[in-house]
């Protein structure tokens, strides 16, 4: 049976050389209303953020990243990654700080993993991929999803964050390890667009899942490391203040 071709949102995948932008007036209008929300409510390092995390979306969304993802599943998992991993924390430092119980950040946690696997599943992905407002409904779920939980590491607790970021490390790490070592291709999208660009579809899984379980999984790590550090911090300095006595300070 000929495999079904899919035309996503991002439309058709690309020949090499074709660096297609997405120019979608909705999109675009989007970003620039969120622009100007950033530039209007928030000051400071909150500022800096909002305004990277909607450069990381423009990336993911407008420029040749989007039309390559109707191709590669391996550049849509960069994608997904620049969403949950990178624009997601910007957006959570950008937004007003909230007090998060440990079932909040727990709640958070297990929801961003569950939503993470639910649309890496075949039938959900492919879905996705054949509809725009399911697309949609992928894209925002993810980034919601995300953004709760970072915004839940950076309030709650240090141990309480170190243990969330490192549950989602290995949610991370387990769904890129299960598509690495998958014995055949398990996308139907993108069964007949890899080959142009010199990949197997299994070659593209396999390089998705390294991208999961390597660098994605990572970023995890090295916040539960930073969150860890700030919650020790420096030594304090030791003092004389009288003779034969010693106090920090």
């Amino acid at each position: 049976m000929t495999p079904e071709v899919w035309v996503p949102y991002c439309g058709s995948a690309p020949a090499p050389g074709d660096w297609r932008w997405n120019l979608d007036p909705i999109l675009l209008a989007g970003l620039a209303v969120a622009l100007l929300l950033v530039v209007w409510r928030t000051r400071g390092v909150g500022r800096l953020a909002g305004l990277a995390a909607i450069g990381v979306l423009f990336i993911s969304f407008v420029s040749p990243l989007c039309a390559l993802s109707s191709a590669l599943f391996s550049a849509r998992t960069v994608h997904h990654v620049l969403l949950v991993a990178i624009a997601a924390p910007l957006s959570a430092r950008a937004l007003p700080a909230f007090s998060a119980r440990k079932a909040q950040l727990g709640l958070a946690t297990a929801v961003q993993a569950v939503v993470l696997w639910a649309w890496h599943a075949p039938s959900l992905y492919g879905a996705a991929l054949a509809n725009d407002g399911v697309y949609w409904l992928m894209q925002g779920s993810l980034f919601v999803s995300a953004v709760w939980f970072w915004a839940g590491v950076r309030s709650a607790p240090a141990p309480t964050s170190v243990a969330a970021l490192l549950a989602a490390m290995i949610a991370m790490g387990l769904l890129g390890a299960l598509l690495t070592f998958a014995g055949q291709p398990l996308y139907g999208p993108h069964l007949l667009t890899t080959g142009p660009w010199g990949m197997t579809p299994l070659e593209d899984q396999q390089a998705a899942g390294l991208i999961m379980w390597a660098p994605a999984a990572a970023v995890y790590l090295a916040a539960a490391l930073v969150r860890l550090g700030g919650s020790i911090g420096p030594d304090r300095p030791v003092v004389r203040v009288a003779a034969g006595t010693e106090s920090s300070v």
